[in-house]
């Protein structure tokens, strides 16, 4: 297939997709909600089908898992498209109204990025929430799937897409891509598409920021760090670090090196391993594997992302080693300080940069759904644009206005006429 033509025919979809209004973008979604939950049967079948295949090609469970789409992956999938319906319109708004002159007015106002290329990993929730969050901010979407999904994603990409038609879309709203050479033709559609947000390994964003003049967005690792602090509460600490490390193993924003305060270490690593009770395997420097069995931890495990039941710990004399750590050896992605000093906390937050820094609470909040964004396109660990969970304000971009009367800008250069400069 020449996938850029279909690129160019999406392009030119995007200029109807953008100028719908709300009231047709929510129908849609509200059908597509609908439909869903209408082909929940047939949607699980076509995902055990895949399921079946990955186990058969000996595919490790950590994919497998991020690959299953049950009942309650679907509910949240509806729950987040209807939650999208109720959120503002990201769309149409003035971000600045400017009177330049008494008759020359400048507005600053939202629209669409245009067309959104997302080439993403296993897990057939994320086809569903990017599609939702692409018509919510009037974007169309091309899409790629990873393989081991293919039977998934083409059965919710028929629901979305015939939904999304009924419902007064243009066809070229949503596009899958099912052949992996497709990807490599549209890394060169740098005419047609004007934005790629890849999720996957390291390795592939890397490949993928290398062979295109497309802007990417997005993020390559998710070596997400804890530090106890000296201050900590440890009632508070253990907890949150089981959850941040086994609530879902696979995730991106899954804690995977544990930084703990020389102070407290005695007293904190025998609670975490005795309350984990083996379901976690540390990885620890020598002052660490003094306290509580580990195995030998290296430097390669400091910029590891495990995405398993596997804990690096390092023991710190401080906060600002805690901070030089991160920094150092992170992904910027989300990174947590456990303590009840909140000077400690507002420093930790400062120095350490990263897209979310948290105190207190669970790296795994890091999730546009968590954050009240009805769902996420990805998680962005970049500066420009947008960081950290991607939702309908990452999606959309800006334009000027200005409303004239004749003017000229000689009048100005030339001193006939003065800028009043008036915010209305």
């Amino acid at each position: 297939m020449d996938y850029s033509e279909v690129a160019r025919q999406v392009k030119a979809d995007s200029f109807k997709m953008a100028s719908l209004s709300e009231e047709v973008r929510n129908g849609a979604l509200e059908n597509i909600a609908n439909k869903l939950d209408a082909e929940r049967q047939n949607i699980f079948a076509a995902n055990q089908a895949d399921m079946d295949d990955s186990r058969a090609a000996g595919l490790p469970e950590p994919i497998i898992n991020r690959l299953k789409f049950d009942d309650h992956k679907l509910d949240d999938c509806i729950s987040g498209i209807r939650g999208l319906i109720g959120l503002k319109d990201p769309l149409f708004n003035n971000l600045l109204v400017r009177e330049l002159d008494t008759d020359l007015k400048l507005i600053k106002t939202t629209c669409p990025i245009g067309v959104i290329g997302v080439i993403f990993e296993s897990r057939p929730d994320a086809l569903v929430q990017i599609s939702s969050l692409c018509i919510k901010s009037g974007n169309c979407a091309i899409l790629k799937g990873g393989s081991e999904a293919a039977k998934s994603n083409r059965k919710l990409f028929d629901v979305i897409y015939a939904a999304g038609v009924e419902a007064g879309l243009p066809e070229g709203f949503i596009t899958l891509v099912e052949e992996r050479e497709g990807i490599d033709q549209l890394l060169k559609c740098h005419d047609s598409i004007d934005l790629i947000i890849p999720r996957g390994s390291n390795q592939f964003v890397q490949y993928i920021m290398a062979n295109s003049k497309i802007p990417v967005m997005g993020h390559a690792d998710g070596v997400c760090h804890i530090y106890v602090d000296e201050a900590a509460d440890l009632k508070k600490a253990v907890p949150i670090i089981i959850d941040a490390k086994t609530q879902y193993v696979a995730a991106c924003n899954t804690v995977e090196t544990l930084l703990v305060h020389k102070n407290i270490a005695d007293v904190l690593l025998p609670q975490l391993a005795e309350a984990s009770g083996g379901k976690i395997t540390y990885r620890g420097d020598d002052k660490a594997a003094a306290i509580i069995p580990c195995e030998k931890a290296t430097e390669e495990d400091d910029r590891k992302e495990y995405l398993d039941y596997i804990l690096s710990i390092k023991i710190v004399d401080g906060i600002d080693e805690a901070i030089a750590h991160i920094n150092r050896f992170g992904s910027h992605h989300t990174d947590a300080i456990i303590t009840e000093d909140a000077d400690a906390a507002d420093k930790f937050m400062s120095h350490v940069d990263s897209a979310g820094v948290y105190q207190n609470c669970s790296t795994r909040f890091a999730d546009g759904f968590r954050y009240g964004f009805g769902a996420e396109v990805g998680i962005s660990t970049g500066k420009l644009h947008a960081r950290g969970p991607v939702g309908l304000d990452g999606l959309v971009t800006y334009k000027y206005r200005l409303i004239g009367n004749g003017n000229i800008v000689a009048d100005y250069a030339e001193g006939r006429k003065s800028f009043k400069y008036k915010d209305l």
